[in-house]
């Protein structure tokens, strides 16, 4: 073997290490969250700041159960990698160090959030998020190989940015709203309202670009429609913004399955064409 190849091999097991590392600690992080260990939960957290009731922005409670999801898939992402073949598969070479950061961020995040830093908090979801978007660019530019990778990979990390997107605007909003901001004098509705419009836009974007990834769409559609839920049944109650969830939900998903139908139908012609 020679030392190249050494090297090479050596760095993919330094790689497959700490992405292992960073989901014990990324676990590790969740039951601080959840109190496991006799902190506080994060909806008590930060006197209660990212609780569903602290701001318009934030999803009702139950929103909060796609954690259970995004984690299990993080576990299997995690075995996945491990897997011979996927050892120095170049799409693992490109996302396993990124998705690592990801767990740590996270893990981060609920731990400022104990520390009712919500400033920093901020700071760190937004890396978060930065992050889980390069790790979208860097999956969508090779197709999976197989369903199974498709689920585990695409699935996990789709499920995983969509709902940041989601939390980054609660978590800004609840953070502004602890510092005093009084939104220049504007009815909060307006301000829920332009952000949930914004949320939407990106959502679409994202579907055209990742070509109707159906996880990712789902996450954020998931995400906006605990708030209408929230703006509807709990109090700040808010006809206008659960409205504009309910919609801004509606058109992203609506946007990724027609995305997603003239992709696979635009594919199955050039397979169709192929055998001919």
């Amino acid at each position: 073997m020679s030392e190249s190849t050494d090297s090479t091999a050596r760095n993919d097991l330094a790689r497959q290490v700490s992405v292992t590392l960073s989901l014990v600690v990324c676990i590790v992080g969740s039951m601080i969250g959840v109190g496991v260990f006799g902190g506080t939960p994060i909806a008590q957290a930060a006197g209660g700041a990212l609780s569903a009731d602290s701001t318009l922005l934030a999803p009702a409670t139950p929103a909060f159960s796609i954690w259970s999801v995004i984690y299990t898939g993080l576990v299997a992402y995690t075995a996945w990698q491990w897997l011979p073949s996927q050892k120095s598969n170049p799409r693992q070479r490109s996302l396993g160090w990124v998705v690592a950061c990801s767990m740590l961020l996270n893990a981060a995040w609920i731990l400022s959030v104990q520390a009712g830093w919500l400033p920093v908090s901020v700071l760190v979801i937004v890396a978060l998020l930065v992050v889980l978007v390069v790790a979208f660019r860097r999956f969508i530019s090779r197709r999976p190989a197989s369903v199974p990778e498709a689920v585990v990979v695409d699935g996990t990390l789709g499920l995983y940015l969509g709902w940041a997107s989601v939390a980054v605007c609660a978590n800004i909003a609840a953070a502004l709203k602890a510092a005093g901001f009084s939104g220049f004098g504007w009815r909060p509705e307006v301000w829920s309202i332009a952000v949930l419009v914004v949320v939407a836009a990106v959502g679409i974007a994202v579907a055209v670009k990742g070509e109707g990834r159906l996880a990712l769409a789902a996450a954020i559609a998931w995400g906006l429609a605990w708030i209408t839920v929230g703006r509807s049944a709990d109090s700040p109650e808010s006809a206008p913004t659960a409205i504009a969830a309910a919609a801004a939900a509606a058109a992203v998903l609506g946007a990724a399955i027609i995305v997603r139908t003239r992709s696979m139908t635009a594919l199955a012609r050039v397979r169709s064409g192929q055998e001919r």
